[in-house]
């Protein structure tokens, strides 16, 4: 990965604003976010920025188009495709209710885990399609998408145009601000659902405790 961000910092022009389109454009779309981070590329379209080689808003604008569209793009495939690519994977790898229980949880917050996902990496190559998979109406996930793709992109160009060389140190921090976050959804979500099921234990136990009628008690009083 090194080498590779080594390699974007030596481009300018065309070929820098390139990079900085297409690796967020392939993060969800060609799942390329698991290998290199698209926020990478964005963060050093801000240092490239910053070092003259291109402008500013330029570098904001090729971040913008690139996460907007390879999302985009991974809704596409996962509405298509994405059930059908799942069950040619071995149950062991990924449990078919497993799946389920992420679609209801992405119909229930619907657009907020759209916008939410952009910034974890994980969730930001997985959340698109499983929004396609899930039937999330384009309306809401387009929104959403474009939203959160304007904040985040612009945000994380202009954390490495503030950062110039010192941009290694903050891209650290700001992974391992993703990461907190992940762990914070899933600990709310965990809460969550062991809330719901404590609530629904209890009305079944209150249920339970209401004595039912007794034929005597049923019967009508004859007048």
């Amino acid at each position: 990965m090194h080498a590779a961000a080594e390699q974007i910092l030596g481009l300018s022009g065309g070929a820098a604003l390139f990079v900085v389109f297409l690796l967020p454009a392939l993060e969800a779309s060609a799942f390329v976010g698991f290998l290199f981070p698209g926020e990478i590329a964005v963060i050093l379209g801000g240092v490239l920025a910053f070092e003259h080689r291109i402008s500013l808003a330029a570098a904001i604008a090729a971040a913008i188009a690139g996460a907007v569209l390879g999302d985009a793009v991974g809704y596409a495939i996962g509405h298509r495709y994405g059930d059908r690519m799942l069950n040619k994977l071995p149950d062991r790898l990924l449990k078919a209710h497993h799946i389920e229980k992420a679609k209801s949880t992405l119909h229930r917050l619907g657009g907020k885990a759209v916008f939410v996902g952009r910034f974890t990496t994980a969730l930001r190559v997985m959340i698109p399609g499983l929004s396609g998979m899930a039937r999330l109406p384009y309306r809401t996930f387009f929104f959403y998408n474009v939203s959160g793709g304007i904040v985040w992109a612009t945000g994380y160009v202009l954390v490495g145009y503030s950062a110039g060389s010192g941009w290694r140190q903050i891209e650290h921090k700001l992974s391992l601000g993703g990461l907190a976050l992940l762990g914070l959804i899933f600990v709310v979500g965990a809460a969550v659902v062991i809330t719901r099921r404590l609530r629904r234990s209890r009305r079944r136990g209150a249920s339970d405790d209401i004595p039912e009628a007794s034929p005597e008690q049923s019967a009508p009083v004859p007048h």
